[in-house]
């Protein structure tokens, strides 16, 4: 295995399907299973229904009355990403079910026991993570017309309506665009190594436009998503048991450890895309933001992590700017750093709007048809973070990669 993974590193071409990427749908799982076997059917059964047994407040007896399964009848890796992607989601809805005041310490082991299991084998955390909730959790109404929010719909979902379909769709629909960027990086990887300076231009070039059709595509959480159903019923459910003052000691896994154990609740910066653009680029970020970002790979697919690890280790692109001494390269370079910067200072207006505005209105509210919003991750992003102050960080040292044009 060890001889394997050295000759990797000399093969000369990288390419997308070495890291089980898509050349159609990117990070995204080709054509998510819908179904598990009829084994799992107490699962599925739950899954179904989950919005309403949580509004309902019945998630947790019917949890408490399902049967302790085994995992050994998920026959393949779909499989398995269904059956994590459908334990993720009732793990969030019985540990939120009454908010953030009262919420549940301990994971019974029917649902604990192949949780972990399910999530050994993936090599994934036992929590609902970015690959769950938007990588595995889409469909298409009808196979034949194009990928666009109409012809969508999510698989399993959570409180939050129409707002919440919308939020994971317009997601899905962000890691779409990103695809002829994750092939244009690859094309310049190999055009550095060839080396071509025409390709590599070529893929810069497509490198960009990718980056500002992600921007565009986000943009479209303004039209599918309230900002007030966002912040006071979906975010609850995105959030984890690490660095949430709401549970500050963690999540017992019953039958699986007796001490608490602490994940990090769904955050974009589980999505590999802007990651391997970061590594790509050269963009380094501050220590606090960088071992945020560096833990976050862990709640990735490990295929997607090896990815971004393959970039990290390939020539440096700025070095090769830099010694090309191409004006054409370099003007291009920093079309890609600035659309990054972009893209980021968009994000932030964006998560303004959802969490700040929001949680600004909330409080002004005197009484509303909406639940009590969570106030313990009031400033926070639900992977724990200070949400605005991180997202700034990283947008001004992606600007500080710019390269000086010389005269």
């Amino acid at each position: 295995m060890e001889l394997r993974s050295r000759n990797l590193k000399t093969t000369p071409s990288l390419s997308l399907g070495r890291f089980h990427i898509s050349e159609d749908y990117g990070f995204l799982l080709p054509n998510p299973l819908k179904e598990l076997p009829d084994h799992y059917w107490p699962w599925m059964e739950i899954v179904n229904k989950l919005p309403h047994l949580i509004e309902s407040h019945q998630l947790r007896a019917q949890v408490n009355k399902m049967p302790l399964l085994n995992c050994q009848f998920l026959r393949n890796y779909r499989e398995q990403r269904l059956a994590h992607l459908v334990l993720s989601f009732i793990t969030m809805g019985y540990v939120w079910q009454e908010g953030e005041t009262q919420p549940k310490e301990v994971l019974p082991r029917n649902l604990a026991l192949p949780f972990v299991e399910v999530s050994r084998n993936l090599g994934l955390p036992p929590i609902l993570v970015h690959s769950d909730l938007v990588l595995t959790n889409w469909t298409t109404k009808n196979p034949e017309r194009p990928l666009d929010i109409r012809n969508l719909d999510t698989i399993v979902s959570l409180p939050g309506g129409e707002s919440l379909r919308g939020f994971v769709l317009v997601t899905v629909l962000v890691e779409k665009a990103a695809v002829p960027g994750m092939k244009a990086l690859i094309e310049a990887v190999n055009a550095i190594l060839q080396p071509s300076q025409d390709s590599l231009l070529q893929a810069l070039q497509q490198l960009r436009l990718s980056i500002q059709d992600i921007t565009r595509t986000l943009g479209q959480m303004h039209d599918y998503v309230d900002p007030d159903i966002f912040y006071a019923v979906i975010r609850i459910f995105l959030s984890g048991w690490k660095d949430n003052p709401a549970m500050p000691v963690g999540l017992i896994y019953e039958g699986v450890s007796t001490e608490p154990l602490k994940y990090s609740g769904g955050s974009a910066a589980q999505s590999t895309v802007l990651h391997a653009f970061d590594e790509f680029l050269g963009i380094r970020h501050s220590k606090e933001s960088a071992d945020f970002l560096l833990r976050m790979r862990d709640y990735m697919p490990p295929s997607h992590k090896a990815f971004i690890e393959e970039i990290q280790s390939a020539p440096s692109l700025r070095d090769h700017i830099l010694s090309s001494g191409n004006g054409q390269l370099l003007k291009a370079y920093n079309q890609c750093v600035e659309a990054l910067a972009e893209l980021r200072s968009y994000h932030i207006t964006v998560v303004t709007k959802y969490l700040i505005t929001a949680a600004a209105k909330a409080k002004s509210r005197r009484s509303s048809q909406l639940p009590e919003p969570p106030q313990a991750l009031e400033e926070r992003g639900t992977g724990g973070t200070a949400v605005l102050s991180f997202l700034k960080s990283v947008r001004n040292k992606t600007l500080e990669a710019i390269l000086p044009q010389s005269s």
